[in-house]
C-alpha cells in the first residue's frame, strides 16, 4: 500500500501516467469498497487539484411503506466518498448530468455546465464537469463525478485515464 502520493507536474497524460500505479498501490489488498473509492477520489483531487471529486453509487429509493418498514423503490444515485464542498445527496436517473451519464450508460463530458439541460448545481463554482459511469455486468452500479471552476477542462484523456481507474474498483 502507497503512504504518500507523489504528484508531478507536466502535461496531463504524464500525470495519469504517474498516477495510475499510485492508486493501484493504494488497491492493492483492500478489499472495502468505501476506502477505495475515498483513496482514489483523494488521489485525484490532490493530483489534480479539481473543485469536485467524488462517487455517487445506484442504490434503491427508500420510501415509508403501510407497515412502517422501508422498502426499496425505483433505483437513485446516493452520494459516496468525495472531496469538495458539500454535494447534493441524491440524484435521479436521467437528472443532471450524473443522472444521465447513468440513464446513457456513458462518460458525459461537458464544457459549461450553465449550458447543459438540467444541470443540477451543488455549487455555484463549478463550471465544466465529467461523469464516467462504473458498468459491472452491463449495469451502470455508480459514477465518478468530477467538477471544476474552470470552463473546458475535461477531454478525451480525462475520459480514457478516469474509465481506465474506475475500472480498477471492485464492485
Amino acid at each position: 500500500m502507497a503512504e504518500d502520493l507523489q504528484v508531478i507536474t507536466g502535461n496531463k497524460t504524464e500525470q495519469y501516467r504517474s498516477l495510475i500505479p499510485q492508486v493501484k498501490g493504494l488497491l492493492d489488498g483492500e478489499p472495502d469498497l468505501v476506502a477505495n473509492m475515498a483513496n482514489i477520489v483523494a488521489a485525484l483531487k490532490e493530483q489534480f487539484n479539481w473543485l469536485w471529486v467524488g462517487f455517487y453509487v445506484v442504490k434503491p429509493t427508500v420510501v415509508p411503506n403501510a407497515f412502517g418498514t422501508m422498502a426499496g423503490e425505483n433505483d437513485e444515485l446516493v452520494l459516496a466518498p468525495f472531496q469538495g464542498p458539500v454535494a447534493c445527496t441524491r440524484i435521479r436517473k436521467g437528472k443532471g448530468v450524473c443522472g444521465s451519464s447513468w440513464a446513457q450508460a456513458k462518460t458525459l463530458i461537458v464544457p459549461d455546465v450553465e449550458k447543459f439541460p438540467g444541470h443540477i448545481a451543488c455549487s455555484s463554482l463549478s463550471r465544466s464537469e465529467i461523469v464516467v459511469p462504473v458498468i459491472r455486468n452491463n449495469k451502470v452500479v455508480a459514477v465518478l463525478d468530477v467538477d471544476s471552476n474552470e470552463y473546458n477542462q475535461f477531454d478525451s484523456t480525462d475520459q480514457q485515464y478516469l474509465e481506465e481507474i474506475v475500472n480498477l474498483l471492485e464492485f
